[in-house]
């Protein structure tokens, strides 16, 4: 019989997300090439999600990602109400074979707290490893629960309890991997694409557009606001607004520098918009001020044959060829950085693209997951889960 996996999405954003959605557009990859191997899925997302399993449930009909940000009493609800959800399927069957999570902290919190009333779970890592740690200092998963990073230099960083639960690392994928062959025609900007955030070190591509002469496009949200539109209000009449330190960031570091002509922000972009923004620009930039764990904005740059300039930090050694793919300095090196978005937009696109495709293509994920998934299985075939009764259930079928 073919294998069964519940996976966890979360009730942040839809998938595959209407715009910004790192995570929720690896899921949206992973889940239509396990589907092509014959995995039947069980997807716990949002109800506005699109994607196409076999099974979809989800307890928050519209995504919750406005709510993010808020206080942690405001807050928590959102996840732990999901996780209820996701307990009560578990629950009430006993075909599922695997959970492969992605909910961070509170995911494997309660999977492994379940102990045999849950089956083997696979919990991705997507975050700094710093975080939690009174969680991941003291890691337990039971036997049951095993987590993967989404690169070596992330598990690297993780304490020693919760290394131990590691089954490997997997690089991320997404559909661009593959939707777009030809070049296209580049311009002449630099572009930053992701969630705007002192992390991300928007500040510095925007400084360094007017330094260098080069134009730079920033696309993402800022905190829980898509667009400028819905920014400029709050920021004028909203003392809420200011209290999320992305919108703090966006005002005292980066609103500054953003003059509509030399640098822009887009706000969030949709998928079609973003492929045809990444594959103009002549440069993807990174000037990142913390150890970035997964790049999925690295991968989708260089599938569309766009080269890198950024940091030596976090992911980008494990993802980027310097001199080949991109052209990586020390970080705090603004000099070197500036430099380096001249020299990689001489770097060829084709290599771009055709390294994309070789390391990290949807199908490379995919394989790489299943052997996870099989590792995970076996280990957790020394617990016996008790059988439980499957005559009612919730879920909506596609």
């Amino acid at each position: 019989m073919a294998m069964r996996v519940l996976l966890n999405a979360g009730p942040w954003l839809a998938v595959p997300p209407s715009g910004y959605g790192g995570i929720e557009n690896v899921v949206a990859t992973l889940v239509a090439e396990l589907r092509e191997r014959g995995v039947r899925v069980v997807l716990a997302t949002v109800g506005t999600s699109t994607l196409r399993a076999e099974e979809t449930i989800f307890r928050h009909e519209e995504p919750q990602f406005p709510q993010l940000q808020l206080p942690y009493n405001r807050v928590m609800g959102c996840v732990l109400a999901h996780m209820q959800q996701v307990v009560r399927e578990l629950s009430r069957r006993d075909d599922i074979d695997l959970v492969h999570d992605h909910v961070e902290a509170v995911g494997p919190a309660i999977l492994s707290a379940m102990g045999t009333g849950a089956p083997p779970t696979l919990h991705t890592l997507h975050w700094d490893l710093a975080k939690h740690p009174a969680f991941y200092e003291e890691f337990d998963g039971g036997g049951r629960l095993f987590v993967n990073g989404v690169s070596a230099a992330q598990l690297a960083r993780a304490p020693a309890a919760l290394r131990a639960h590691s089954v490997g690392h997997v690089h991320l994928a997404t559909p661009l991997a593959y939707r777009r062959g030809a070049a296209a025609e580049k311009g002449r900007y630099a572009v930053v694409l992701g969630r705007i955030t002192a992390g991300k070190g928007q500040h510095i591509a925007a400084r360094l557009a007017h330094r260098v002469g080069m134009d730079v496009v920033l696309a993402g949200p800022v905190g829980p606001y898509d667009q400028p539109a819905a920014l400029d209000p709050a920021l004028a009449g909203d003392a809420d607004a200011v209290r999320n330190p992305d919108v703090r960031y966006w005002r005292d570091q980066v609103q500054p520098l953003v003059d509509g002509d030399r640098v822009r922000w887009l706000g969030s972009v949709g998928a079609a918009e973003r492929d045809d923004l990444l594959a103009r620009a002549a440069v993807s930039l990174f000037p990142l001020q913390w150890e970035e764990p997964g790049g999925t904005a690295v991968v989708e740059s260089l599938a569309l044959g766009t080269p890198v300039a950024g940091y030596r930090r976090g992911c980008l050694p494990e993802l980027i060829d310097d001199g080949l793919t991109g052209v990586l300095v020390e970080p705090g090196d603004e000099d070197g950085l500036a430099a380096a978005m001249h020299a990689a937009r001489r770097l060829d696109p084709r290599a771009c693209r055709l390294v994309a495709v070789a390391r990290f293509s949807p199908a490379v994920m995919a394989d790489r997951y299943l052997e996870l998934y099989e590792r995970v299985r076996r280990a957790g075939e020394a617990v016996v889960r008790p059988k439980v009764n499957t005559a009612c259930r919730t879920c909506r079928l596609r």
